[in-house]
């Protein structure tokens, strides 16, 4: 009897579990149904229903609420069924505006602008003979792809020629080859390159975007701005390319640099204006445009472009070592050159006679200046015009003709563009007080034409120094100690004696030189008639050379 009680208590549980999960099931499904339509769900959903435990033949197996059941969505007329989940079109949301200027845009395609630049655009190939003075020249000349005045060598090739060379061994020639870029900006066939390009070429050739190779010759070279005029031997209507206004050039705006950079011509490249004025050693008048577009060996003298494919740069220098580290001579400086040498042959520039250096804020202290500004007059040349105005060694030039001294360079950038022959107005800070000084701008002396007064001169040697500062040694990976040489005249005392371009020098004779200063005054007291002795840097190597003048 217990058993049977037992048995009908467990059957009766387990149909009552069976029926309960039975129940359960019918919910899940009801509540499935409900969340079907998502592809037509309107912007409010009613809040969903726990399940009811009910017979199930009492719920209506798929009936909902009229309550909870979405509203149908509105019928469209550009579709004859409902979109399925695979071709519905997904809503991004548009960016949030806030109401300021749009910062970045899409850069345009430079295709149509290089189009229309590239038959301007030209290869320089130029051939130089060179005279050994004997020796075996150990090696043998190579092909070179960077400026052809430098004629650059290794510590090791230097001492194989000094020591296994043959002395007394007749003069030897052979033929330096060297290219460059430039550009045609007159369509009587005139291209401008760098100086560098060309300086001491016995023969020029220009290779067109077509093919053709044309002869060229010098009208007119700068070597300070190191900017050259050719024209082109074949006479003809030439395509041209026009200069724009680097001036109105932002930091941060987009440039293009073509060139023949390695050999491979009418590369071309992209990149930003990175910087303005920059003053990196090259020369007296530095004032650089740089960029990261690549520039390379090759790449010298061709045009740095704007997106309106207008000049606003000569791409010239590149850091040995950098990455993406370019500079152009600008097209505001350029225009001036450029128009000079195509009218008289040569740049005719103010000149002071004076030799200056930067002023530090340890030198402004102790001169008494609130602050470092201005250019301090180290050397004062006799018989020139800042001697016969007054000037004094110690003097630091705040005004030039009403224009301010911010930078040491910006005087010497002022005076060669003074008219020879003004009179202009200098201000100076003397003994802690301001002076004003009247001064006769003179011609600059050509190289090679001594300037007035005892002993030598670097124009009569044959040499062209700059202050070899901070910035421009940690660039070449030396001391800040000595000048560096950036020019060596043709056929000069110097360049004989073996002088080079980037050479540091040390020592003249007993005397130190750390400035430009010190190398002045050390030429100026030097006994003309007597050979010079210059303990030079070159490399990680120091070398004496002797020369008589």
């Amino acid at each position: 009897m217990r058993k049977n009680l037992k048995r009908s208590i467990l059957a009766l549980s387990l149909g009552l579990v069976v029926g309960l999960a039975f129940i359960f099931a019918l919910s899940v499904s009801d509540l499935r149904a409900q969340a079907a339509p998502t592809e037509s769900a309107p912007t409010e959903t009613a809040p969903a229903q726990p399940p009811t435990v009910q017979p199930p033949t009492v719920r209506p197996p798929a009936a909902e609420p009229p309550t909870v059941r979405p509203p149908a969505a509105p019928p469209q007329s550009t579709q004859s069924a409902p979109p399925s989940p695979s071709n519905q079109k997904v809503n991004v949301p548009a960016p949030v505006s806030n109401g300021e200027e749009k910062i970045l845009a899409p850069l345009p395609s430079l295709a149509p602008m290089v189009k229309k630049v590239k038959p301007a655009i030209v290869n320089i190939f130029t051939v130089k003979v060179v005279k050994l003075r004997g020796g075996g020249n150990f090696g043998g000349p190579g092909f070179r792809f960077n400026q052809p005045n430098e004629n650059f060598r290794s510590p090791e090739e230097e001492f194989f020629n000094n020591f296994f060379g043959f002395p007394g061994a007749p003069p030897r020639e052979y033929k330096e080859r060297a290219l460059g870029s430039g550009f045609i900006f007159d369509p009587a066939g005139y291209v401008i390159t760098n100086n560098h390009v060309v300086d001491g070429a016995d023969d020029i050739k220009v290779k067109l975007e077509d093919g053709q190779e044309i002869p060229a010759k010098v009208i007119g070279k700068d070597p300070k701005t190191d900017i050259a005029l050719l024209k082109l031997d074949k006479p003809g209507t030439y395509p041209y390319i026009t200069f724009g206004d680097s001036d109105k050039v932002e930091i941060g705006d987009w440039v293009v640099a073509v060139g023949n950079p390695y050999g491979l011509e009418h590369t071309v490249t992209a990149g930003i204006l990175s910087a303005r004025g920059r003053a990196i050693g090259a020369g007296p008048y530095d004032d650089f445009l740089q960029t990261d577009a690549s520039i390379n060996p090759g790449n010298s003298g061709g045009p740095l472009l704007n997106l309106q494919g207008e000049v606003v740069g000569i791409n010239t220098m590149i850091v040995y070592g950098g990455n993406g580290i370019g500079f152009a001579i600008p097209s505001s400086m350029a225009t001036k050159i450029v128009d000079k040498l195509k009218t008289v042959g040569r740049v005719d520039r103010g000149w002071l006679g004076v030799i200056i250096q930067e002023v530090t804020p340890e030198l402004a202290q102790s001169f008494g200046l609130k602050e470092p500004r201005g250019a301090l007059i180290g050397t004062v040349q006799p018989d020139t015009p800042a001697a016969q105005a007054g000037f004094r060694e110690g003097d630091i030039v705040l005004s030039f003709d009403g224009k301010d001294i911010k930078q040491f360079q910006d005087l010497s950038a002022f005076v060669a563009d003074t008219d020879v022959g003004k009179e202009v107005n200098v201000v100076v800070f003397r003994d802690k007080q301001d002076i004003n000084l009247k001064v006769k701008i003179g011609l600059m002396p050509d190289s090679g034409q001594a300037i007035p007064g005892s002993g030598s001169s670097p124009e009569e040697i044959g040499l062209q120094v700059r202050e070899l500062t901070p910035e421009l040694a940690r660039s070449m990976g030396v001391d800040p100690v000595g000048v560096l040489v950036e020019n060596v005249a043709q056929d000069s005392a110097a360049g004989q004696a073996g002088i080079r371009p980037r050479d540091i020098i040390l020592r003249i004779d007993n005397n130190k030189v750390n400035s430009v200063a010190d190398f002045q005054s050390a030429l100026q007291s030097h006994t003309k008639g007597e050979a010079f002795l210059f303990q030079l840097r070159r490399g990680d190597v120091s070398i004496f050379v002797s020369f008589s003048q």
